[in-house]
């Protein structure tokens, strides 16, 4: 089976500039994705997205493949995946026919994974053929049972419908259980992207994490890369990424 690792990487960022190539334990951010991709037992194929000459050459180093360069119309402040891996897919079948039948987003920002992981998510679309996508999620921090937004009068208004009366003011314990998606993988039918049109399709499993720093770790600040340098240096289960494919 052809399995896919697509690493999105566009050369601008805001809060962090050079995000995708900041330093992280001696090495570029975007190092650990394709180090993680590597280490995996199922992925056959590491391809970094990306419209930066510096990224593409830094990943070329280790050892991903940059068959392309991203368009810029495909790299802008709110682009979202779905073209950006539709474009990737697209040209490799026009220019390699090429087309694997398991995409694996790896973002750059959510460097703190296991292979181990990488492939339970990979295996578990795989063990369940009626399912689109697998998402990593972990339980929130905080519960949106409790959030608010306010109404045109300035009042406010619970942002989540429920059957159970005032949810907003009944034990965290006795409310449905809510999760939050994180950065730490996604894996999709390819399939799903090119012919529905979708990241996810609607049928996703979820892939539960432990509620840990190091998964929920998304880097787009000074203050985020900080704190995933300190996760990395408490973590030495993470020592695997710093040996050199």
């Amino acid at each position: 089976m052809e399995i896919l690792a697509l690493i999105p990487a566009r050369g601008g960022s805001k809060k962090l500039p050079k995000k995708n190539i900041a330093i992280l334990s001696n090495k570029p951010l975007i190092y650990y994705s394709i180090r993680v991709a590597q280490e995996s037992k199922l992925i056959t194929r590491i391809i970094v997205s990306t419209d930066d000459p510096e990224i593409a050459t830094i990943s070329k180093q280790y050892g991903a493949e940059i068959p392309f360069t991203r368009p810029s119309i495909f790299a802008q402040d709110l682009t979202p995946d779905l073209p950006v891996f539709t474009h990737a897919l697209m040209w490799l079948k026009d220019k390699e026919n090429y087309t694997p039948e398991i995409i694996v987003q790896l973002r750059p920002t959510s460097p703190l994974r296991h292979p181990h992981i990488v492939d339970k998510a990979i295996n578990l679309l795989i063990n369940n053929p009626e399912a689109h996508s697998v998402r990593a999620v972990v339980v929130p921090d905080e519960n949106p049972y409790k959030m608010w937004k306010i109404n045109e009068k300035g009042y406010l208004k619970p942002i989540m419908k429920t059957t159970i009366k005032e949810a907003y003011n009944q034990p965290r314990q006795i409310l449905t259980p809510i999760y939050w998606q994180t950065g730490y993988i996604d894996v999709v039918r390819t399939h799903v992207i090119l012919k529905m049109g979708s990241m996810t399709g609607e049928r996703i499993l979820p892939l539960i994490l432990e509620d840990l720093p190091q998964n929920k770790i998304d880097i787009d600040t000074q203050e985020r890369l900080n704190e995933a340098e300190r996760l990395m240096k408490k973590h030495k289960e993470f020592d695997f990424q710093n040996k050199e494919s």
